[in-house]
């Protein structure tokens, strides 16, 4: 994460996501947090320091507070930038709250004997474990759609793109390459769990993982993702495997590492505070074998809608285009205008704002605020749109009769959606 934070500093996103936009999208319930201008600077420099310090042990658990708190901070900043692996880092980062991952070979454990520790409480390890074959069973189950196994959408439209890869390029021009990918797909984030919890297969799952993330980051830009999931399934190893790279780290660094090797079991300082850790890990889970399923309370399709879309393991499973023009009329005297969304919007925001319907609705509350400081008393918004999604042509996506001002945000049934003209089975 230290490595992330640097690069995205390097590459100025910090500036072009963060600073330079006029308005950005909030999360609902969240609209409170917001970039803090240049100051936003700071927030990524403490996201890093706290990360130095969590891989060090050093501080660790006001470290990792400090990570989570800045680092889901940053995510919520801009809707514009969800990606499923922010929210891992996420979830992952509060899991470690409750966690002793200082117990050995840190900082921490040097400074206090009490603290230093030769074994851990399984159930501590278990849990990631567990968060990962979340991740990845939720994902293949996510996969067991009619778009993606049985039209390959949206592999269909994105490996052709990729013929300049050489040998694959010409490969990926193949139809039969795109529901290959699409199968193997689904049936790799499905099985890879079992694999890696199987000790007989285990180092043939690692490979699996290797490959198929190594392949994933040079056919798709989806960052630091593909090598947190190859370095995170370590975690699925004995104890052998990370005290020989332990022993390796300690010879190079010249560290003793056997006065770690020395230490008690670890133990709770207190038996509450193993009661209160186990308590909220156990409610932790809860709610996350619960929240992807959430989009069953919602009528309609799920990719059409969204609703429920976010937060549920669903990785790269549609691609969306569209557009949406933005009709503003004065009730006062008729008058109506367009809205040039480049005024208000980058690129990279208008091109999600067209797909998402949270997206829309926010930005159309955002001009009818925008214009009634500009005089208009009760301006009324309408939207012009269509949005294709994998691959179909274009439908009528906003009901155009509708003044979406009179629409509050919430988490209720997104009735100003027009239907969805298909049927999409599957999970």
């Amino acid at each position: 994460m230290l490595v992330s934070i640097i690069r995205f500093a390097a590459n100025g996103w910090i500036q072009k996501l963060y600073i330079e936009p006029a308005f950005f999208f909030s999360y609902y319930g969240f609209e409170w947090v917001q970039p803090l201008g240049g100051y936003t600077y700071l927030v990524f420099l403490v996201c890093g320091l706290s990360a130095v310090f969590v891989a060090a042990g050093y501080k660790y658990r006001p470290a990792i507070i400090v990570f989570f708190l800045s680092f889901t901070y940053i995510e919520l900043m801009d809707k514009t930038t969800y990606l499923n692996h922010y929210y891992f880092i996420s979830i992952l980062s509060f899991l470690m709250i409750f966690l002793p991952a200082h117990a050995y070979f840190s900082v921490d454990a040097y400074r206090n004997e009490r603290l230093r520790s030769r074994q851990v409480p399984a159930w501590t390890i278990d849990s990631i474990k567990f968060l990962l074959c979340i991740v990845y069973f939720y994902a293949g189950l996510a996969k067991l759609n009619s778009d993606w196994m049985f039209r390959a959408m949206p592999l269909q439209i994105w490996l052709p793109s990729k013929y300049s890869l050489p040998v694959l390029g010409e490969l990926f021009q193949q139809p039969w390459t795109h529901y290959a990918f699409s199968w193997a797909g689904a049936l790799y984030d499905l099985a890879i769990p079992f694999l890696l919890l199987i000790k007989r297969t285990r180092v043939l799952a690692f490979l699996l993982v290797v490959v198929f993330h190594l392949l994933t980051c040079v056919l798709f830009p989806i960052g630091m993702f593909p090598y947190i999931m190859i370095v995170s399934a370590l975690i699925f190893f004995d104890a052998d495997l990370h005290n020989k790279i332990l022993h390796y780290i300690s010879r190079g660094l010249k560290i003793s590492k056997e006065a770690f090797d020395q230490a008690a079991t670890y133990s709770f300082p207190k038996p509450w505070i193993r009661k209160a850790s186990i308590g909220v890990i156990s409610l932790f889970f809860v709610v996350q074998l619960l929240v992807p399923f959430r989009y069953m309370l919602h009528p309609g399709e799920l990719f059409w809608t969204e609703e429920g879309y976010r937060f549920s393991w669903r990785v790269m499973l549609m691609e969306k285009t569209g557009y949406a023009n933005f009709k503003v009329v004065n009730p006062e005297n008729g008058r109506r205008f367009y809205v040039d969304n480049t005024r208000f919007l980058t690129r990279f925001q208008e091109k999600q704002m067209a797909t998402q319907p949270d997206f829309i609705l926010e930005y159309a509350q955002y001009l009818e605020a925008h214009y009634m400081e500009q005089g208009i008393a009760d301006p009324e918004i309408y939207v012009e749109s269509y949005v294709a999604l994998n691959g179909r042509g274009s439908q009528p996506y906003v009901d155009p009769t509708v003044d979406l001002t009179t629409i509050d945000r919430s988490l209720q049934r997104q009735t100003w959606l027009m239907p969805f003209e298909d049927e999409i089975k599957g999970l």
